[in-house]
Formats: C-alpha cells, sequence, structure tokens
C-alpha cells in the first residue's frame, strides 16, 4: 500500500450539483435559504450538502456579496430564561445560514447604552441587528433611533409585524387562567414579576382578561422585585396565610418552586389545598414535585424567527409580518379540582 499525505479535496459546490442533478444556482439558492425551491428538490441538495460534507466558503461569499456574513446581537440581561434561549436561537440560526454573530450586551436600557450599543454593532460591520431587549424603556428608544443595518426586536406580548418577533404571552395567561377557574377555583391570584419587563405587562394582561371574561373578582396581585425563587417564596409565605386562596398562577416556573416550598414548609398540599400554574417551562419544571403545570413558550424559535426575518430582508425580498409564536399549556400534576 502506498502511503499519501494529500489532503482529500473539499467538496464544491459544482459536487453538490451533480450529485443532486441540479444546477449550481439551485444549490446556491438552497445554501442561501432562498424560498423558491421545491421541497424535494431542496431535500436533495440538502442530502448530496451531508453526503459529501459541502462547507460553504465564507470569505469568498462575503465578498461575492458584498456582505460581512455576520449578524450582530445587543442584549440585556441575558441571565433570564427568555432571552437567553433566544440567544441560542440566534446563533443556531446564524450558524445555519453561514453567517457569524457577534454580541454587545448592554448594563442599562437608556439611550445612551443603547445607542452605544447599535453603533458598536454597525461599527464592526455586521449586516443585520437582532435586539434581545425586552423592555418597556428600551422599546420607547428604539422606536426614535434610525440604524444604518435592518434591526429586528424581541418585544414580549407585542402586536405581529414585520420587525417585531414574539410569543404570545397574553394568551398564555388566559390559558392558564382558565386552566384554573375551569377546575372550580372562584378566582386565581397572580405571583407578578419585576416592573419594566414587557413579560410581566403581557401576563399581567392576560390574567386580568380572562378573569374579567369569567366575570370573577381581580384579586390584588403579589408583587416581586425579580424573577427568582425567593421572591415566589416571599409570596408563598404570604399565600399560605390566607386559607382562602386555592389557586395561583407564578410569573415563571423559578417563582412557582420558590411558592410552592413556602406552601409545603407551612403545611399546605400541591394541588389539595391550593393549586399552581408557573410559566416558560423549563426543562426542570416536569421534575419538580409535583410536576409543574406550566406555559411553554418556545424562545428558540423567537431567535430563529429573527435571524429569518433579517435574511429575507437581506435578500431584497419584501418585509412580512412575523407571527405571534403561539403558547401551549403543559398540565401535569400541580393542578386539581378545588377542594
Amino acid at each position: 500500500m502506498t502511503e499519501t499525505n494529500e489532503t482529500p479535496r473539499a467538496a464544491r459546490m459544482v459536487d453538490v450539483a451533480r450529485l443532486a442533478g441540479v444546477s449550481q444556482q439551485t444549490v446556491s439558492r438552497v445554501v442561501n435559504r432562498h424560498t423558491n425551491v421545491a421541497p424535494e428538490v431542496r431535500e436533495r441538495v440538502e442530502k448530496a450538502i451531508s453526503q459529501l460534507r459541502y462547507r460553504r466558503n465564507s470569505a469568498a461569499r462575503s465578498l461575492a456579496t458584498s456582505r460581512s456574513m455576520n449578524l450582530g446581537v445587543l442584549s440585556y440581561a441575558l441571565s433570564v430564561h427568555g432571552p437567553a434561549l433566544a440567544l441560542f436561537g440566534i446563533a443556531e440560526e446564524a450558524r445555519r445560514s453561514g453567517y457569524a454573530t457577534s454580541l454587545v450586551s448592554i448594563a442599562d436600557v437608556d439611550r445612551a447604552s443603547i445607542k452605544k450599543g447599535l453603533d458598536s454593532l454597525v461599527d464592526d460591520g455586521v449586516d443585520a441587528i437582532v435586539v434581545l431587549a425586552p423592555m418597556t424603556a428600551a422599546i420607547e428608544v428604539l422606536h426614535r433611533l434610525d440604524s444604518d443595518v435592518p434591526v429586528v426586536r424581541f418585544e414580549q406580548g407585542s402586536p405581529a409585524g414585520p420587525w417585531t418577533v414574539s410569543v404570545d404571552e397574553t394568551l398564555g395567561a388566559q390559558l392558564a387562567t382558565r386552566h384554573l377557574l375551569d377546575l372550580g377555583h372562584d378566582t386565581v391570584h397572580f405571583i407578578g414579576g419585576p416592573p419594566g419587563w414587557m413579560a410581566s405587562e403581557a401576563r399581567r394582561r392576560g390574567w386580568q382578561a380572562e378573569l374579567a371574561l369569567a366575570g370573577r373578582v381581580t384579586p390584588l396581585e403579589f408583587e416581586s422585585p425579580d424573577w427568582s425563587a425567593e421572591s415566589g417564596y416571599r409570596a408563598g409565605v404570604k399565600i399560605a396565610a390566607d386559607r382562602s386562596i386555592t389557586a395561583v398562577l407564578a410569573i415563571n416556573d423559578v417563582m412557582a418552586l420558590g411558592l410552592m416550598k413556602a406552601l409545603d414548609d407551612h403545611g399546605l398540599s400541591v394541588p389539595g389545598d391550593v393549586s399552581v400554574v408557573g410559566f416558560d417551562d423549563r426543562d426542570e419544571s416536569a421534575y419538580f414535585r409535583p410536576a409543574l403545570t406550566t406555559v411553554r413558550l418556545d424562545f428558540t424559535e423567537v431567535g430563529r424567527r429573527a435571524v429569518e426575518s433579517v435574511l429575507r430582508t437581506l435578500r431584497g425580498e419584501p418585509a412580512e409580518i412575523i407571527p405571534l409564536i403561539h403558547p401551549e399549556l403543559k398540565v401535569r400534576e400541580s393542578t386539581g379540582p378545588v377542594r
């Protein structure tokens, strides 16, 4: 056997086209995620790409398109569940489309911080920007700022639009509230989130709207300064002291965990004495004891749709309304009929 030190030649677009039985132009359309490709042709090309381990030459593509092949992300509070998963979705979809991502994180959502962050990304030559700062103050600033590149915003609870992507969180809170009312509870109490967050406002609106539709009394909200389990526990201590409360919607799963711990510490059972619903459907929620009934929000899909939207704009396609992502109620063991 003769040994050789030659490196195998990398697959070229022409090789993919030959194997798939299509033109190089068709392969280019599939690679660049154009929509005008028949599904069966797209599947054949993608299979050839996988079989040949074809990799796009990003440098050559950048020269050919006069683009940097880089998407910018302006973020705030990535420690929060929703924006963190949305960032993951952005990075994955960008990678699949041949783009890198540049992240700039801001410590505040005032005009100076947001403008500085956007300018930094533009100076880096990004082709478009996705903003992950779902705060009321940030949205107000962004609406007044012009940008040299396309911008798509993550706005929790906002209406569908061509430059905003979101989950219908108001509907999610309505689904959770309706579930508890259908179990026979007279009303539903609410542990809210920190002020200024669009998610706090959207979920509160849904809770209030569903109670109003049912003609039920809307109790005072248990307010929280943050999204933590500790805040849920503190609210839970107050709830445990009021034996008239039989159903609670917590604004996220972490607060629901703290709430259930407080109820257990005070001798109350879930769902025997108090039914509890969370929000977000974190990976751990099905393993709470009892398993948590919660509202599932697909934040990864938020990131994917944001990238799809800016890439359509970069291809010169007309802007389209980005549909709201629908929530899903996951009924588990933490809710039951009122005693």
